[in-house]
């Protein structure tokens, strides 16, 4: 058998095949837009031909960058991050960038050691979801001096640039739409707020809304539910099969919707002739349920798109400044809401 180390191809070998200098191989890696596209294409064809692989490790302890993000999720179970993970992973890719992902489980522990893993690898940034995290994950991102920037929630004094949306006017507007339709009587379905500023915001959103217009939610149709359809409806029939029962649920995502609209069918009841169900976010399979659902669109591609912007762009040193991004957020009348006769 040969020799692997001999049979390994390097840097010099692509220069030779491609005619061109070592220092044009690579900076057609560091730097492409200053090599002319035709250079590149041969140099490409001379890679693929090799199957040369570059030396990241190396070229990271000489301080070059490693071409690596970190982007850090509570969940990848659910549709829930699936387009903003898409769109940044996209969106990074385009100045040559490639993502690393993990999950926490909404556990901010298990945050922090992702990330210092993340830290280990030498990414050139990292990326988090909201702004819920523990105290250690903030001041070793301070301490390490890396590019770094929250998704998917805005606030006004975000302690990292943030892309996101309000989500606190996202409650807001699902309460105000059933209140508009003339429901009083509400229930609510809503993951834990512990830890999760996203749902905190919408509930808290949610029930000034409700409060000020002198709806109704009896305690037991306030439930808690994890982010699954199973549990969702399991919650929602807890609700429902009382004899007294709201005219409307207020869920915190449409993941929890789906799961309140199937136990109205398991229980008989006709959406929304008899119950009215509204959701937050918008994610793929919203709109194909039958009847489709009514829901707060959270702008998922776009706060992706932006956040992965804003990010490779300050790693590569194009912007310096914090910036705080709020994305648009609409209403999105399907058939799951009617007016209360």
């Amino acid at each position: 058998m040969a020799d692997s180390k001999q049979n390994k191809v390097d840097i010099f070998a692509v220069a030779k095949r491609a005619k061109v200098s070592i220092s044009t191989v690579s900076r057609s890696y560091n730097h492409p837009e200053l090599v002319n596209p035709a250079t590149r294409k041969k140099i490409d064809a001379a890679v693929r031909k090799l199957g040369y692989i570059r030396n990241r490790a190396a070229q990271t302890m000489h301080g070059i960058r490693s071409g690596t993000i970190g982007l850090v999720v509570p969940t990848i179970d659910h549709a829930i991050f699936a387009e903003v993970i898409q769109a940044f992973s996209d969106s990074v890719d385009e100045h040559g960038f490639t993502i690393l992902i993990a999950s926490h489980g909404y556990d901010l522990e298990r945050e922090y050691a992702v990330l210092r893993k993340f830290l280990e690898h030498r990414v050139d940034g990292v990326a988090i979801i909201g702004e819920d995290h523990s105290e250690e994950t903030y001041e070793l991102i301070e301490r390490q001096n890396i590019q770094a920037i929250s998704i998917w929630n805005y606030t006004e004094n975000s302690r990292l640039s943030c892309v996101g949306a309000d989500n606190e006017m996202a409650g807001s507007l699902a309460a105000q739409h059933l209140a508009d339709l003339s429901h009083l009587d509400i229930g609510l379905v809503f993951p834990p707020t512990t830890d999760n500023d996203r749902a905190r915001d919408r509930r808290s959103g949610a029930q000034s809304i409700l409060t000020k217009v002198g709806a109704h939610v009896h305690p037991q149709w306030d439930i808690e539910s994890s982010y699954s359809i199973a549990d969702a409806k399991d919650a929602a029939l807890q609700i429902l099969k009382n004899k007294h029962r709201p005219s409307a649920i207020l869920c915190g995502n449409d993941v929890l919707a789906m799961g309140v609209l199937y136990a109205a069918r398991r229980c008989g009841l006709s959406v929304p002739e008899d119950l009215s169900i509204i959701g937050i976010g918008d994610f793929k399979g919203s709109n194909e349920v039958e009847p489709g659902l009514t829901t707060i669109r959270l702008p998922a591609r776009e706060i992706g798109r932006q956040a992965g912007e804003h990010l490779s762009r300050s790693i590569i040193g194009e912007l310096t400044e914090r910036r705080r991004v709020s994305c648009d957020i609409a209403l999105i009348e399907r058939g799951t809401c009617k007016h209360k006769p």
